[in-house]
């Protein structure tokens, strides 16, 4: 890469206040570059052979190859101007060997002939055979059937990258528009737009075309208080979904305006959003402070959908609790001891966590994962009990199990698959329960919609959490918005004081985009469904006050 490369690159990232848009071996492209159809599945079968071929020819026990091609299109606007759009294309092979029961890795850009894949198989074969000299305990790896040629494709109507960007870029700016309009002195709103196309080959006989396509919309609204110098902001409470365009082009069947929120599950208007949202950021600035102490906590799903990610989704992963994995934010406190006891209350009787990678519409749904796994549905939690973990099919044996989760994944060609987090989400109480039949007892409580700032410790226990919007209720009934609100916790006293869950009338399916893990990190796609949900007792802060 040159200089003004390198300059253009790093100012674009720099302005779309993300993580680095462009992977190694990514490169900026035009627009039309997204639309091409890359590399025919027969051929990418011709060099998937290739490299398998010239790894057991090595000695290798076992290989797989992952021939990745991943599409980015980011469409940054703020107020009345587009700030940029990106669009970005890396390409290139992966190869993963077993050989004397030790794993090796090699990656290369660009390989399109099947002496450069056969050559790339050979150096991986070369680096196990070296790690090898200091292996402490060889792989154990899950047995998994072939599955043949076989291929699975993101349910879209329309495919992302054919909407043309004025189309994209009028749809922002009318959101913009609409936030102003309605009183927002400032505004910022994105469209990330994701297309992976992902062939998977193993010695074990599969080979696995794989079409994934994912959007995230979101913005966020300032309101400022001219008097005071006060402002609050109010993001989107929209939600990343495998999906195509049409996601935006339909009204949501569900809408709920009675609770001041948009709820959707398939559809999502975004300018009835930023409308909504101009609105409530003036409602914030006025509302009042709240009150520290204890409080009966409702918790829409917008809100529960990062609690859930922090105190349970990560805390469930194997690699944290084994002590293997312990970037971003540590370890796990639900320790191997823990699970085999068969009977550690992680939360209340009607608490149930369950993992999947099939649910229509979820950031995590996939046909197979990265290791050539059918996707599948478990339990994590039972009845308030830790029966399970998330593993991968070198992980598995050592919880007794004998078949892989189907819970790998890599964020590119060239980055090692390993333990990701499928969709975590809590299951919706059996019995019918409506919002307001859930709120009708309660004495004094706050109702939080959308995620805000959080912090957790290093074993994924002690918490705290704020939101986007904050309402006060007395006697059963919302009387009013507060603001400054946060809530600290730990995970099993909190998730032990969960009381009711609205039933699956009301249960949505939230995303996470941009999920950090592993040194060198990577960043997968992930969500978490739940209905509204009651926890009795919570302590609440005051976050603008000084200690």
């Amino acid at each position: 890469m040159n200089r003004r490369d390198f300059i253009q690159q790093a100012s674009i990232a720099a302005g779309a206040f993300i993580i680095p848009v462009l992977t190694p071996g990514g490169r900026l492209v035009a627009s039309e570059v997204l639309l091409e159809p890359g590399l025919d599945v027969n051929i990418k079968k011709r060099l998937a052979d290739a490299g398998l071929n010239a790894a057991t020819a090595k000695g290798a026990s076992y290989a797989d190859i992952r021939i990745g091609r991943y599409l980015n299109q980011f469409v940054i606007t703020r107020e009345d101007k587009v700030q940029s759009i990106v669009n970005t294309e890396s390409y290139g092979i992966g190869v993963r060997v077993i050989v004397n029961g030790c794993w090796g890795f090699a990656s290369l850009g660009e390989a399109k002939t099947e002496t450069e894949v056969a050559k790339t198989a050979e150096i991986a074969v070369a680096i196990a055979k070296a790690n090898a000299k200091l292996l402490a305990e060889p792989v154990q790896l899950a047995a998994q059937k072939g599955f043949g040629e076989v291929s699975y494709k993101t349910p879209i109507i329309k495919n992302l990258f054919e909407v043309p960007i004025k189309e994209k870029v009028d749809l922002l700016m009318a959101v913009n528009g609409a936030a102003q309009k309605n009183g927002a002195d400032f505004v910022n709103s994105q469209l990330f737009m994701v297309n992976e196309q992902k062939y998977f080959a193993s010695t074990d006989g599969s080979y696995i075309d794989q079409d994934i396509h994912r959007l995230w919309p979101t913005f966020t609204v300032t309101g400022i208080d001219k008097a005071s110098g006060q402002f609050q902001t109010r993001n989107s409470l929209g939600t990343a979904k495998a999906m195509g365009y049409e996601y935006l082009e339909s009204k949501p069947a569900d809408r709920i305006t009675g609770r001041k929120t948009t709820l959707f599950n398939s559809r999502y208007d975004m300018i009835d959003d930023a409308t909504l949202a101009a609105v409530q950021v003036k409602e914030k600035i006025k509302a009042k402070s709240v009150e520290p102490g204890k409080y009966d906590l409702v918790l829409d799903p917008t809100h529960l959908r990062l609690t859930i990610h922090e105190s349970v989704g990560h805390a469930t992963e194997l690699d944290r609790v084994l002590g293997y994995e312990a970037n971003f934010a540590g370890t796990s406190f639900a320790t191997m001891d823990k699970w085999k006891s068969k009977n550690f209350n992680y939360g209340s009787k009607i608490v149930n966590f369950f993992a999947d990678k099939i649910q229509p519409g979820s950031m995590g749904a996939v046909g197979w994962d990265d290791e050539g796994v059918k996707s599948k549905k478990w339990d994590l939690i039972k009845d308030g009990i830790l029966v399970n973990y998330q593993a991968t099919r070198d992980q598995v044996h050592m919880i007794g199990e004998t078949e892989s989760h189907g819970c790998s994944y890599a964020d590119s060609w060239n980055s090692v698959q390993f333990q990701r987090m499928p969709n975590v989400s809590l299951a919706p109480q059996k019995e019918k329960l409506s919002f307001e039949e859930m709120i009708k007892d309660v004495k004094k409580g706050i109702y939080i919609v959308g995620y805000g700032s959080f912090s957790i410790d290093q074993q994924r226990y002690n918490f705290q959490f704020g939101g986007q919007l904050f309402y006060e209720i007395k006697n059963g009934e919302i009387v009013g918005m507060l603001k400054d609100v946060a809530y600290q916790s730990n995970t099993q006293e909190f998730w032990n004081s969960c009381v009711k869950i609205c039933d699956d009338s009301d249960f949505r399916v939230e995303g996470s985009f941009f999920d950090g893990k592993g040194q060198p990190s990577q960043s997968s796609c992930v969500s978490h469904g739940s209905s509204t949900s009651r926890f009795d007792g919570a302590n609440v802060i005051n976050t603008a006050r000084k200690v």
